[in-house]
This record gives structure tokens, sequence and C-alpha cells, in this order.
């Protein structure tokens, strides 16, 4: 290569080659639907420069070769619509291939049978016997849920106006419009083994349940004997879930899915709310917030974002429009990004008999204050389960859902200190233990200037087995019970419990502060955490710890979103993964164009207890802002052989 005041390049044979293939494609563009493809001129970029070969001054030739075939200038494709009924697609025979427009007999032909299983599963679920208790809500959700999504295209942008992008999909007009994964039979989309918002998990094992069953009596309040609470009020001091009256400013507790009264503390702003509250009438506002669901399948944001250049921002799929948005929540792109709650989230809706209602007012933050000084005492609200999950049915292997519901609020200038606890209780009791599925759904906003901390620990099912590393002849070497035998019997095993929390800072300088443990021993949890920081100036710290073994299989999801200037962010991650248990962190920090100056930084850290542990920890950055200061990591670690120690009755002892 020479070099001149004025650089050329000379091509070699691999360059010519490059040149050859770029003006065959350029030929043949017509067969492609890329929209820039109607508006190339005489200023667009060459061939070469295209492809990456850099500029091209000396290559006329080619530009000439291009302006024969009509493909610069002034003239433009015959059909600026791709999917034009009058474009004519020829097959390997050479014939007309017939245009599709209805692409509904397509929508299952890519189904497996792990697919249609998941689906046979959810719906069990969605139509298990027994009422709606939310009104509107309910009936909102239900519709959502049993509307299949639209198959029909994208709308085709022309070059030059504000929402036109390349990166867009197109399909030809003869090939099926397929629906995204897992959006085949429902208008949310449901759990899929292979999809991104899956993986890890042990789905198989999920739908192989049938949890079909409801607790007796949901939707009403259980009524507990003196002795009754007596003994409900020692078990759960005994696991430090139990606040006095003067050390909490409410208390709310609830038995398999239903709400007891005489084990609560309720006042104007921390309260159970029933069917009653729904028939009489809540306000718009509480409302609007219980109707929103996860995971951008309600894209109207919670509060507005400044925006300099575009004015307020009320959609999250044009956030960072037109070439970074991430698109409809429907979209395939869209789901590849999210936790997979939505779903759930709806079917907590159709299902609960209830919702936990906690609110935070400025008047009691001052009050407070005002009290010597004093900082505000928690909210305390606890989800027990039993053995039998509050199940009257008879048959074995039915087990039984009940769907817990909270709804903070933060108003402006508020503070506000939640506890959240899901545990056991009368566990040593003889009922006959019954599989239970969890699924909880906490939705939190926080207002300007509001101070929040939240808590959430769940530590259901019990202790795992322990030793379940070492093999079938160490155990018959130490005459001792197989470990993983004793393991595959624990009733706990068959146990799912999932926890979707959705936070939202909808005021300037708002903080939230969570911390999310994940410590039971129920054979499948899944708790994914989602906070949204909204006005500038908003900051958020999510913390979680990860304890798993046995023969568990547990997750944890994060997504932190910054959409307005000026946010901050901090996240740490710790697991830890002993016998022969599985575990998945996935942790997502995206930074939209909106959102320049923020502060972040992503940490995970896992130990694993045995060689038979595995973890797929996955902390991740997108980053569209270019004023930004972001850093994640993570580490994974086993003990040293002189270290080694072993997880029993919830202490660590030397192997």
């Amino acid at each position: 290569m020479k070099c001149s005041k004025r650089p050329t390049i000379q091509l070699g044979l691999a360059a010519a080659t490059a040149v050859s293939l770029a003006a065959s494609l350029t030929k043949s563009c017509d067969a492609f639907t890329s929209p820039l493809a109607n508006h190339v001129n005489k200023h667009s970029v060459s061939s070469l420069g295209a492809i990456g070969l850099g500029p091209d001054d000396q290559s006329p030739t080619l530009e000439k070769e291009a302006a024969e075939d009509g493909m610069v200038g002034e003239k433009t494709f015959k059909y600026a619509n791709p999917y034009d009924p009058e474009r004519v697609i020829k097959g390997e025979d050479g014939e007309p291939l017939a245009h599709i427009t209805d692409h509904d007999p397509y929508r299952l032909s890519r189904m497996s049978n792990s697919d249609r299983a998941a689906d046979a599963w959810f719906g069990a679920l969605l139509e298990s016997e027994g009422e709606s208790f939310l009104g509107p809500i309910s009936e909102e959700h239900k519709q959502r849920l049993l509307q299949k999504v639209e198959l029909v295209d994208e709308p085709v942008i022309a070059y030059g106006e504000e929402e036109w992008t390349p990166y867009v999909v197109r399909r030809l007009p003869t090939s099926p419009l397929y629906p995204a994964y897992g959006l085949e039979t429902y208008g949310l989309p449901v759990p899929r083994r292979g999809a991104e918002a899956w993986r890890q998990f042990d789905v198989n094992g999920l739908i192989a349940m049938d949890y079909s069953g409801r607790p007796e009596g949901v939707g009403t309040d259980k009524e507990l004997s003196e002795k009754e609470v007596e003994d409900a009020v020692a078990s759960f001091k005994s696991k430090g879930a139990w606040l006095d009256d003067d050390s909490c400013d409410g208390r709310l507790v609830y038995i398999n899915g239903r709400f007891c009264p005489s084990l609560s503390k309720t006042t104007d702003e921390v309260k159970n709310l029933n069917s009653a509250d729904f028939e009489s009438g809540l306000s718009t506002e509480t409302l609007e917030l219980l109707t929103r669901l996860p995971d951008g399948h309600t894209d109207k944001l919670a509060a507005e974002v400044p925006d300099s250049d575009k004015g307020p921002l009320n959609s999250l799929e044009k956030l960072s429009s037109p070439d970074h948005c991430v698109g409809k929540a429907t979209s395939q792109f869209a789901i590849n990004n999210q936790q997979g709650t939505a779903a759930f989230a709806a079917l907590n809706s159709v299902k609960a008999g209830s919702v936990a209602y906690v609110h935070a007012s400025m008047k009691d933050a001052s009050a407070d204050s005002e009290d010597e000084g004093n900082a505000p005492k928690p909210v305390l609200i606890v989800n027990a389960q039993t053995p039998s999950g509050g199940s009257a049915s008879t048959e074995e292997d039915k087990g039984v859902a009940f769907h817990p519901r909270l709804l903070a609020v933060a108003d402006d200038g508020s503070v506000l200190s939640l506890v959240q606890m899901c545990v056991d209780l009368n566990e040593d009791s003889e009922e006959a233990p019954c599989a239970t599925f969890v699924n909880g759904y906490t939705q939190v906003y926080v207002g300007a200037n509001a101070n929040m901390t939240h808590a959430f620990l769940e530590e259901t099912g019990g202790q795992v087995t322990s030793r379940v590393e070492i093999s079938d002849k160490e155990a018959a070497e130490e005459s001792i019970a197989n470990p993983r035998e004793e393991e595959a019997k624990r009733p706990a095993l068959r146990d799912t419990h999932f926890q979707a929390i959705d936070v939202h800072i909808t005021g300037d300088e708002g903080s939230y502060a969570g911390s999310v443990m994940e410590l039971g021993g129920c054979g499948r949890s899944r708790i994914a955490i989602s906070t949204s920081l909204l006005r500038p100036g908003a900051s958020a710290a999510v913390n979680g710890f990860s304890l798993s073994g046995g023969a568990q299989r547990s997750d944890m999801r994060t997504n932190i979103q910054h959409m307005a200037q000026g946010t901050i962010s901090r996240q740490e991650q710790r697991n830890m993964v002993g016998g022969r248990s599985t575990a998945s962190f996935r942790g997502r920090i995206r930074v939209e164009q909106s959102a320049q100056q923020t502060d972040s930084e992503q940490l995970s850290r896992t130990i694993l207890l045995s060689d038979h542990a595995r973890i797929w920890a996955t902390p991740s950055l997108e980053i569209i802002a270019d004023d930004v200061t972001c850093t994640h990591g993570a580490t994974i670690s086993d003990l040293m052989p002189q270290g080694e120690k072993t997880l029993v009755g919830g202490e660590f002892q030397s192997a």
C-alpha cells in the first residue's frame, strides 16, 4: 500500500473478489426488503465502503454500472412495500410462489412436545376451579392472557422519517409469520425450555408437577383459635418472622394465601384489600398501579422520563429509538431480554384472594421525625405455608397453588421500611404434605425524595439433605443412609416458589434499597426483581444472596433499567452452591439514551461448596448513552481442601 496526501487502496485478489460480490449483491438487491434500498442516491456509500474496505474514490466503473441498472440516482424500486401483492417471487421450479396473508394456520407449527406440555400446565393453573377476587384487575389480566397475539407485519417506514431504522426484521411475502417463542397459545409469554428467560431452569421438572388445586377458603379471612394464635406466634418468633405491635407500624400475616386478622396489626395505611374493597371501588390511581404488568407488557411508563431532545418520554418500547429501542414487548427481540414474569403476574391477578397494601405518606414521616428523631418502624408482611398448603383435595399427586400479592407505595418525601418473609408453619405437624406452588407478585412505587428500604426473605421448604455429593460407595463405607436417596424422598423437593418484584422510582431523587435472600429448601425457586429509575437523581441498591444445596434448582434474576439522567445504581449478588444443586444468576443493567451521566456498578460473587455443584453467573451491561460510568464483573471460586466445610443445621462444620 502506498501512502500519499490522498490515500488509495490497491486491491488484491481477495479485495477484487469482494468487489465482484458487492456488485452482484447490488444488482440483486430487489430480492431483499430493506427500506433503505428504496432511497439510494448518488451520495450513497459505495460498495467497498459498505463492506468495510474503506473509501472508493477511484472506482467510477462500479458506480456507472450501478447507475445503468437503475440502482442509484433518482430512480427507486418498483415495489416500495416488500409485501406488495403484485410482487412475484419464483420457486426452484420457476413458478411464482403464493403470498401468505393468513398466518394463523402456522401459529402452532413450531411447537415441540415440551412446549405443548408447558402450555397445558399453565392452562391448568389458569382454569383451575374457583372465582377471582380482584374485580376489574382479574378480568383485564385474564383477557390479556387469553387474547392471542395478532400476527401482523411491522409497518414499513420510509427512509428519512423520524422512526426509520435499518435494524428491522422482514420476512419474504411467501413465508409465514410466526409468534414469538412462548406466545403461541397465550397473550403473554409462558415458560419454554429453550427460551432465554428460562435458560438453565428446570422447566421440564416444573411442568411435570400438577399444581392445579387451590387452598380451601381462598378469598376469605382465616380465623384462628387462641391456642392456634399462640402456637403461630411462637413459631414465627423462633424463625425471626415476628415483630410485636410496639415494634412495627403494621403487620399483615397470611397463611396459605389467606389473611389472618388475629395475627395482624392493621391501620389505614397498612391493610388487606379483599373482594369487598374491589367491589366498593378503589381509587383510580390504585387500580392503575395494580393493573401494571412487568417485563414491559404495560408499555406506558409509571412516570414521564424527561428528555431534552425528544421531550417527555412515556413509552417503554420507544426508549432509545429508533435504532436501539427494544420494540414491542411481544416481539422476539424484546422477549429475549425479559425475565419471563408477565404471564405469572397476570395469573396472580386472576387467582389471588386478596392484596396486602402498604402506603407511606410524608405526613407519617414528619410525625416520626418529631418523635425524638426516631426512624419509622418497619412494616412486616408474612406469608406462611403449612405442609398441606391448605388443600382439601384427597388426590395424592395433585398439588396446590396460592398467589401472594403486595402493593407498596411510598409518597413524595416519605420514608418506608418494608420486610417481606416467606416461612413454614406447623412443619412438625402430622398433616399430609402436599406439593405447593407459590406465585408471588410484589409491586413497589417510590416517589420524589422518598426513601424506601425493602427486605425479602424466602426460607420455605425446611433444610436440604447434607452430603448428597458423596458417592454410593462412600455412603456404604460409612454405613450411612444414601444421602441422595434421602433427598429424593424429601416432600419439599416437589415445591416451587416464584417471586416477581417490580420496582418503579417515579419521583426525582427517590431512593430504593432492596435486599433479596433465597435461603429455602424447596425444590425449585425463582426470584426476579426489576428496578426502573424513571426520574433524575433516582438511586437504587439491589443486593442478593442465594444459598442452595441438596438437589435444589434456584434462579435469581435482576434487571435495573436507567431511564433518566443522573441516576445511580449499585448491585451485589452473592451465591453459595453446594451438594448437587444447580443455581443461576442473570443480572442485567440497561442504560437508555436519555440516561446520560448514569453511575452504575454490578458484581456477582459465587462460592461452590462441592465438586458436583453448578452455577451460571451472567452479569450484563447494555449501554446506549455515551456519558456514563459503569462497571460489572463476576467471580467464582471453590473452598480450598484445607478449608472445606459442610453446612449442617445452618452452621458450617469441618468436613
